[in-house]
C-alpha cells in the first residue's frame, strides 16, 4: 500500500498556511478565512488549489482552524465537498488544538496563542480545557485586537482631554488626519478587525520607546493573558511537579508585554514555567493526523472518512 498523502491546512484569519506531506518545495500561503462566508466550501476550494498548483491530490485532509465553531465542525460536509478531489479522509479541528500540538507536542501543557485573537489550550493527564477564543466582541482578552482597541481608546481619550497624551497619537492621525471622523470610517470598513489589531504593533514599538500610555497596555494585556493560562491549569492540573507553559503568536513578539507576561505568570507559582515552542501551527496540523484516539485532545476533533 503507498504511503498516504496528508494535506494540512493551518487557517486563520489573517492567512492560510497548506502543507502538502506528498509534495516538495515550501508551504503554500492563501488569504485568510472570510468570516462572513460559509467556511467549508473555502476550505474545499483551498484543498482543490493546492492540488492544481502541486500536482498531488490529498488522500487526507487535516485542519486546524481559527474560530471553529460546534455548526462549521462538519467532517462528514467537508469530506462531501472533497471527495471528488480523491480525499477519502477528513479531520477538523479547532486552531488551539493544533497551535498546541505543534508547541508542545504530545505532552501536558499549556498553550496561549496570540494574535488578532488569542485563546488558550491546557491538556492533562486525563481532560482538556479551553479559556477564551470568544471573538473580538465578547472576549479575546489581551489579543492583538484588545490591545489595538485599547490604543484607539487612549488616543481619543487624548484628543478629548479626557486621558494623558501619547505617542500613539501621531501614527493613529497619520491613518485619520481628522480624529473626529476616525470613529466613522473605522465603522464603515469591512476589515475593521485587522485595522484594529494592526495598531498592536504600534503600541509595542511606543512602549520600547518609552510610552507611559502604551507601556500600560502592554501590562494590562499580559495580565490578561496570564490569566487565561492560570484558569485553563486550574481546570487540567492534577499532581505534575512543574507545568510547561508556550506563548506563541505574533503578541508576544512585543518585548515589553513578553516581560509582563513572564512576570505576571511566575508570579506565586515558580513550577509553571515558559517554555520555548517546539514547531509551529502548521506542525500541529500535521501531527493531528497521526493523533492517537486516546490522546485527550483527540475527544475535541472531528473525523469522517478513513484517515489511516
Amino acid at each position: 500500500m503507498s504511503e498516504r498523502r496528508v494535506l494540512a491546512i493551518d487557517a486563520g484569519q489573517s492567512g492560510i498556511k497548506v502543507r502538502a506531506t506528498a509534495a516538495s518545495g515550501e508551504d503554500l500561503l492563501f488569504p485568510g478565512i472570510r468570516t462572513g462566508e460559509p467556511l467549508l466550501p473555502q476550505l474545499a476550494a483551498v484543498v482543490a488549489e493546492t492540488a492544481a498548483r502541486t500536482g498531488s491530490p490529498a488522500d487526507i485532509v487535516v485542519a486546524g482552524i481559527s474560530g471553529l465553531t460546534d455548526a462549521n465542525a462538519d467532517a462528514d460536509a467537508m469530506l462531501a465537498l472533497t471527495a471528488a478531489q480523491g480525499v477519502r479522509g477528513v479531520v477538523l479541528a479547532h486552531d488551539s488544538t493544533t497551535s498546541f500540538l505543534g508547541a508542545l507536542g504530545d505532552r501536558r501543557g499549556a498553550v496561549i496563542a496570540a494574535g488578532t485573537g488569542v485563546v488558550t489550550l491546557a491538556v492533562g493527564a486525563e481532560t482538556t480545557a479551553r479559556v477564551d477564543g470568544w471573538g473580538w466582541i465578547m472576549g479575546d482578552a489581551g489579543s492583538g485586537y484588545w490591545i489595538g482597541r485599547e490604543a484607539l481608546d487612549a488616543v481619543m481619550r487624548a484628543y478629548d482631554g479626557r486621558g494623558p497624551t501619547t505617542e500613539l497619537t501621531a501614527t493613529v492621525s497619520d491613518r485619520w488626519p481628522d480624529l473626529s471622523q476616525a470613529y466613522m470610517s473605522l465603522q464603515a470598513d469591512p476589515d475593521r478587525v485587522r485595522v484594529v489589531a494592526s495598531f498592536a504593533a504600534v503600541v509595542a514599538r511606543a512602549a520600547v520607546a518609552g510610552d507611559t500610555v502604551a507601556q500600560d497596555i502592554s501590562v494590562r494585556a499580559a495580565h490578561e493573558l496570564a490569566q487565561s493560562v492560570r484558569a485553563a491549569i486550574a481546570q487540567v492540573r492534577t499532581d505534575e511537579e512543574t507545568f510547561p507553559v508556550c506563548a506563541i503568536g505574533g503578541v508576544f513578539g512585543s518585548i515589553p508585554l513578553l516581560e509582563a507576561f513572564t512576570a505576571d505568570l511566575h508570579t506565586g507559582d515558580a513550577s509553571v514555567r515558559l517554555v520555548d515552542p517546539v514547531g509551529v501551527g502548521i506542525d500541529g496540523v500535521v501531527a493531528l493526523a497521526d493523533l492517537g484516539t486516546s490522546h485527550p485532545l483527540a475527544a475535541v476533533t472531528h473525523r469522517a472518512g478513513d484517515i489511516r
